[in-house]
């Protein structure tokens, strides 16, 4: 058994998902990013853009050498060995933020197959491939690409997880949500 197919005692669950099926849902990210950036290099223009949803989103070809909104473009390589160092973080010590649950073997999965989708990119081409471009009344969101999404949505698998897992390593840190923060209930 792996440390992600153990019992989770303080949700009474378990988590049923193996490293096997992590790592296996990492790279079908991984794939499906790279098949999605290669698809968008060989059938678009660099800076063409197709509409897709009129005034809300379109498919946009925009090479990126930094990392979130272009940020660090002059350093290419510190990006990389960046990439490199955090996949090797989260597996080392994935049993000190990582709780044994599904949810979190989701979020790893997600992290990881985003990660190592963009590194992919970086390593090859110096710069990553993205075409997700949602905008609204001329105000549009930075593009972005499939493993982007991944690692965002992994990270808020995470981190809102700490409101449902009893055991999650955010509260056994002294960083517990707060329930009432929005509901307009005096404290």
């Amino acid at each position: 058994m792996t440390d992600l197919d153990t019992h989770d005692s303080a949700a009474g669950r378990r988590s049923g998902w193996g490293g096997v099926a992590v790592v296996a849902l990492a790279a079908g990210i991984v794939f499906f990013d790279q098949i999605t950036k290669q698809w968008v290099r060989d059938g678009f223009a660099l800076g063409e853009s197709r509409p897709v949803i009129d005034g809300f989103f379109n498919l946009t070809y925009v090479r990126n050498s930094g990392a979130a909104w272009g940020m660090f473009r002059d350093y290419p390589s510190v990006l990389i060995v960046l990439s490199f160092v955090m996949l090797a973080l989260m597996v080392i010590f994935r049993r000190s933020f990582l709780s044994d649950t599904w949810d979190h073997a989701l979020a790893m999965a997600l992290m990881v197959g985003g990660i190592v989708g963009n590194l992919l990119d970086r390593i090859r081409l110096s710069a990553v491939t993205d075409f997700l471009d949602f905008h609204v009344r001329g105000w549009h969101w930075p593009a972005f690409n499939v493993a982007d999404a991944a690692i965002c949505i992994g990270v808020g698998i995470y981190i809102l997880s700490a409101f449902w897992i009893e055991a999650h390593p955010l509260k056994e840190n002294g960083v517990q949500p707060d329930p009432d923060a929005d509901s307009g209930t005096p404290a």
